[in-house]
């Protein structure tokens, strides 16, 4: 396997991360909020662990550790694991687009400083 190909393995690994979270958050939504009593949180989470959306993002993230694996089979850690850093980004921004979560400034200057991270840390 080429080094290419482990690096599809990172984005795959990220863009597999990210779809789980939006998945999650998206059923989490629609189930509404959680009940204030014991059994009823419960019943709640119960019901969340079976829905096929939630299982479907628990397979996404499994998924997402066999790609990490193979990408771990051709890439020093140190090299791959900080572009996992992207997930924050895509995730802050999704969340936005998707669920019409606000993004602050004090936001977007952290997500800012994970990107110039990024930059920085690749050079290196």
């Amino acid at each position: 396997m080429s080094r290419g190909w482990a690096w599809a393995c990172v984005a795959l690994t990220i863009a597999l991360t990210v779809a789980g979270q939006f998945l999650i958050k998206w059923q989490v939504l629609k189930a509404g909020p959680m009940p204030p009593d014991t059994g009823g949180r419960i019943d709640f989470l119960v019901r969340l662990l079976l829905n096929p959306w939630v299982l479907t993002a628990f397979a996404a993230a499994f998924l997402a550790s066999l790609s990490w694996m193979v990408a771990m089979t051709r890439l020093p850690l140190s090299e791959a694991y900080p572009l996992t850093a992207l997930t924050f980004v895509c995730v802050v921004f999704g969340g936005a687009w998707l669920f019409l979560e606000p993004v602050s400034p004090s936001r977007i200057a952290g997500v800012a400083l994970i990107v110039a991270g990024l930059i920085v840390g690749s050079r290196a």
